[in-house]
Formats: C-alpha cells, structure tokens, sequence
C-alpha cells in the first residue's frame, strides 16, 4: 500500500494563514497528501492576534509549536528571531521526518524555514515565489527562491522571474494564491453577516458602522525607512481623524518598527480619542475580507490592496514603498506617507466601482497545490541554469 507523502507547511505570521488555508485543506484531503502543521513566531503571541486560535478553530491539528520571536521589534530582533527560528524548526523537522517542507511568501523569519528544512535534504516547497516588492520581504523572497526544490508562484509574472532566476521551468507552476480562494467566496457570498463589534471586541469608541460607509486601514512599518515608522503611521491617523468616516483599523505585523507604529497608534488614540475610528488586533481571514469588500476603500501598504482586493474591484489608497513595483490593478492608487496626499487619494478612490482582476489566480489555488506537490518527485538536488 502507498503511504501517502507528508507535507508540512509552516506558517510563522496571521498573513501566512491566509496565504495558504485554502491548500492546506486540500492537502489534508487528497488522499496522497498528509499534512503536517508547525505554527511558530508571532502567529503564537496574543499582542498579535494569536492566529493559532483561528487556526485550530478552522479544525487544523497543529503538530509543533515553535516560540522563536525575540522582543524589541527592531532589526537586531528580527535577525535573532530568524537565528532562533533555524535552530527551532530544526528540531522540529527532525521530529517530524517530514517528505517535504512548505515555505509561504517573503515575511523575514520564512528564511529561516527554508534553512532549516534544506541543511537537512528535506525538499522545499516555496509558495508565491517570483513577486518583487519593497522592504526586507524583497530579498527574502529571491533567497527561498534558491533554496526551494518546487515553485509554485501566484502570477504569471512570477512565474517568468523565477525562471529568469535560473529554476527549472518545469518545477515552476503558476497555481494562483490560496488566498484569492477565500476572496472568491467572500466575492460569492458578499454580505457582511456579522458584527465585528459583538465578535472581535477591539478598542476604540464606534460601536457600528454601515455598508459602503466605512475605512479599513492596515499599515505596517516598513523594514527599509529605519526610524520614520512613527511618523508615517501620524500622517495616515492624521488624514483618516480629518476625514472623519467611520473607520476599523488593524494592529501592525510584527516586523522592525512595529512599537513605533503601535506606539504612534496608542499615543495618537489617547490624546484625541478619535470617535470615528475602532482598532483590532486580528480577524478569521474571511471576516478580514468581508470587512474590506463592504468598506467604502482599503487604506495602508498590506499586499492584501495588492491582491484580494483586485479580485473584489475594491479601491485601494496604497501608501509608501512597502509594496514598491509589485504586480497590481487597476484599483490601486500610490500616494506617500503625506497627510494631504493621503486625503485627496481617498476622496478619489472612496466608493468607487472596479470590476474583478486576476492577477493572482481565479480562486482554485488551493487543490492547485495539492495536486501539484502530489505529482512532485520529492527531489533535493538541483543545478541551477543561466
């Protein structure tokens, strides 16, 4: 009898969830396929959103649990906290003798997985390889590029970069990105359905908000502008408090800068007690997306403006180089970190009618990628070709 092939996927941040949920579900039920799930870094942490609890809620068995984030949320932090996440997953790896390993995106700690899986021949598989953007995510993506065994890249554009890179053409599958799967049911099934207020809790003193007639804003510091976190994060409060519309903001990811983001957050909240605004710290990613698809526009520098966004014709305002030269719609405007710019970019783009893009897939990413690490012949060794 064929033992069926175990893949472990590992998912180190609340984005990374996202960005795979829809194939962790098909791996767990092709009848090829074992899953195996290590949730580690911030997706641990509550001050994060603790998406491990969404997780295991979702009906994932977790099998590891690695705490490999070091406090501080500056540079030498996020060096330590990938120094650690070597030594820790590869403990975990050893114990669960895995057939291959999966590595999602370009966060900084993914590297971390991608050394620890490779310094022990165990495959890797590197999911939405290919994109290029701003920050640290730019060259951390390219590197588990090299490292990666299989290549399965959201666009078509990556998948022409990663080839350019010198992979294998035939190792390199454009299947789309999961995440666009919960986009197309949210895209579906578009009513709101719940009330983020009684649900997530969060802070702040606007209790309900209509459809079309609110914000969502989502901005993280960004790794390369050192030191200026505090005052971008000022001009995005600053123009959104002016506006006064209804808006739901959410917490920063854990990257360095973010005590400065939540930091300008805290004090800018205390001393004007905005009361159009209400923060969270995270959402089940199908609550995320509902939110967005309602709002009236998506504010900040996340990939989700770049991505799930234009697959819900969503206007976007996306602020700074966080996502610098990324593959995006028609939806998206690009302003600075400005207050006035910020407020002229949303008076254009709120309310505004898109129709649906596909850049990153048509919503079947999910059993994409189950089928393909199936037909995969779990090899380690490469030789790279200019």
């Amino acid at each position: 009898m064929k033992m069926p092939k175990k893949i472990c996927a590992v998912i180190t941040a609340r984005p990374s969830y996202s960005r795979i949920k829809s194939a962790l579900y098909a791996i767990e039920h092709h009848p090829d396929l074992q899953l195996q799930l290590v949730v580690a870094g911030s997706a641990l942490l509550d001050r994060y959103g603790e998406t491990i609890n969404i997780i295991e809620a979702d009906g994932f068995k977790v099998d590891e649990k690695v705490f490999m984030v070091l406090e501080g949320e500056n540079k030498m932090a996020m060096a330590k906290t990938t120094g650690l996440g070597v030594i820790e997953l590869a403990n975990a790896f050893f114990n669960l003798r895995p057939d291959a390993v999966i590595t999602i995106a370009d966060r900084y700690e993914t590297i971390a997985t991608s050394i620890a899986a490779s310094y022990q021949s165990i495959p890797l598989i590197h999911i939405q390889g290919g994109e290029v953007t701003g920050n640290i995510d730019e060259k951390v993506r390219h590197a588990n590029t090299k490292f990666a065994d299989l290549h399965l890249v959201a666009s078509e554009e990556g998948r022409q970069r990663v080839i350019k890179l010198g992979e294998e053409a035939s190792k390199v599958v454009n299947t789309g990105c999961p995440s666009i799967d919960l986009a197309r049911k949210v895209y579906d099934h578009p009513s709101l359905g719940f009330d983020p207020f009684k649900k997530y809790g969060g802070v702040g003193s606007l209790k309900n908000v209509e459809e079309s007639n609110y914000l969502v804003v989502l901005q993280h510091p960004e790794t390369t502008t050192s030191g200026k976190s505090r005052f971008q994060i000022e001009q995005t409060l600053e123009a959104v408090f002016d506006l006064g519309i209804p808006t739901l903001w959410f917490w920063p990811n854990i990257d360095a800068g973010s005590d400065e983001v939540s930091g300008g957050i805290r004090s800018f909240r205390e001393q004007y007690n905005p009361s159009n605004i209400h923060f969270f710290k995270n959402m089940e990613p199908e609550d995320f997306l509902r939110l967005i698809n309602n709002s009236s526009c998506f504010i900040g520098n996340s990939s989700t403006g770049i991505r799930e966004c234009s697959f819900l014709g969503v206007p976007v305002v996306n602020i700074g180089n966080r996502q610098y030269r990324r593959q995006r719609g028609l939806n998206v405007m690009d302003v600075d970190y400005n207050k006035e710019d910020i407020i002229r970019a949303i008076n254009q783009q709120i309310n505004k009618k898109y129709s649906q893009q596909f850049i990153y897939g048509n919503g079947d990413s999910g059993e994409r990628i189950a089928n393909e690490i199936a037909k995969f012949d779990f090899s380690f060794h490469k030789t790279i070709r200019y």
